[in-house]
């Protein structure tokens, strides 16, 4: 039997793209039997394999107000973050109660960085909501997540496609959701902050691409969101659409991908 993989990437604000696929996907019914996310993919991956439907997360994203995340930390230079956090674990525990990954109905995994060690941690047992907020963790943005003698920040600054959970899952066709897509257009001569974002958007290009080149994927899909920008929440609605377009646009390039390793499947099998 053939095991299919979505793996949603990092994205931030584009992430909610990742939702208008997955309601794509529903409608054509094609349906993931393991999910591996990264930072806004886990957040939306996580959610889906719990039982969400697309349609319960859109409505939930077009009444997101900032306020219902952001808690700003006094002094955030002597502490760890400019946001507690509190909003943001009290968020996700509303979404994902107290579930663990043992329990979800589709086999999830998500990816966070260890700032300690320097390398990539997969988060695949205990608490989802635990881990989908260890790897959202905004490095400045949100408070890092202890978990033993771990520090954990958002997978993306490491690693934001989370093509490594694939060899768990042992999976056979792997569809890979690239919300970021290529580098947009560089608007220069502007101010500091406007340098420092597309650093961090460049360096995530420059790993994409290295995982890409080094991973076994079948599809890859980058929805269509031009100069949308990743850090801030606003145009969601627009993520959605473009995401959902992408997903009705290849849906019949991944029920052949499936059709092909069944037949692949049976080819062996019959040897």
């Amino acid at each position: 039997m053939v095991k299919t993989c979505f793996v949603l990437g990092a994205g931030g604000a584009r992430g909610i793209a990742h939702v208008g696929f997955l309601q794509a996907m529903d409608e054509c019914g094609i349906k993931p039997d393991f999910i591996a996310g990264c930072s806004m993919g886990s957040v939306i991956g996580g959610c889906y394999a719990s039982g969400m439907t697309p349609k319960a997360m859109i409505e939930i994203v077009d009444s997101l107000k900032m306020n219902q995340l952001a808690d700003a930390s006094l002094f955030p230079f002597n502490k760890k973050s400019i946001l507690k956090s509190s909003k943001l674990r009290k968020r996700l525990e509303e979404l994902l109660g107290d579930v663990t990954f043992d329990k979800l109905k589709i086999p999830f995994e998500c990816i966070a960085g260890d700032i300690v060690t320097g390398e990539v941690v997969t988060l695949k047992t205990g608490s989802v909501a635990e881990a989908v907020r260890a790897s959202s963790a905004i490095p400045a943005v949100f408070r890092p997540v202890e978990m033993g003698d771990k520090v954990l920040i958002d997978g993306g600054v490491f690693m934001p496609l989370p093509l490594n959970c694939v060899k768990d899952f042992k999976a056979d066709a792997v569809i890979v959701v690239d919300v970021l897509g290529p580098l947009p257009e560089f608007q220069r001569h502007k101010g500091l902050l406007t340098y420092i974002l597309r650093a961090v958007d460049a360096n995530s290009a420059f790993l994409r691409r290295k995982q890409l080149k080094s991973h076994n994927h079948d599809l890859l899909i980058c929805p269509e969101l031009g100069n949308m920008s990743q850090f801030k929440v606003e145009n969601l609605r627009f993520a959605y659409e473009q995401g959902y377009k992408a997903g009705i646009e290849n849906a019949d390039k991944i029920k052949a991908i499936i059709e092909k390793k069944i037949k692949d499947q049976e080819r062996s099998s019959s040897r």
